[in-house]
């Protein structure tokens, strides 16, 4: 089974993929992904995915695209200076993912989903992206 961070982490790819396509080409663009990265391991045949964990962070993507107006609003509340359009892409999947976290799921405590969006931010943003992600996330906190 995988790690929630593991979950975290492919929920943020898609999100961050999701960005690139029109809303009807989503759900297509989630298949292809779960393809590309479901390949058998050569060495042992095993899928990345199982069924139940590719279920999961469907359902997290689709819960957090469907609140992308409602989460780019509370991240220019807190962004002084920064919209969300003038963000970077990777970046702003982070907060959403984040911001998603902190407002609408329980069983993630606000400094975890804080904690690891800056593990996120310092794996695929830019050189500031950790701080900049810490900065709002801890205003919007």
């Amino acid at each position: 089974m995988m790690k929630r961070s593991e979950i975290r982490e492919n929920v943020f790819r898609l999100v961050f993929c999701g960005d690139f396509h029109g809303m009807d080409e989503l759900p297509v663009q989630v298949d292809r992904y779960f393809e590309e990265v479901s390949m058998p391991d050569e060495e042992t045949g095993f899928c990345q995915f199982s069924e139940e964990e590719q279920a999961v962070i469907t359902e997290r993507f689709n819960q957090i695209k469907e609140r992308v107006p409602e989460l780019d609003a509370k991240i220019d509340e807190v962004a002084m200076g920064w919209k969300t359009n003038r963000m970077g892409k990777a970046e702003l999947a982070i907060l959403r993912l984040a911001v998603y976290e902190m407002l609408y799921d329980d069983e993630v405590p606000v400094k975890v989903a804080i904690n690891e969006a800056v593990e996120l931010a310092k794996k695929y943003g830019g050189e500031d992206a950790s701080s900049f992600v810490n900065g709002i996330l801890a205003k919007l906190a």
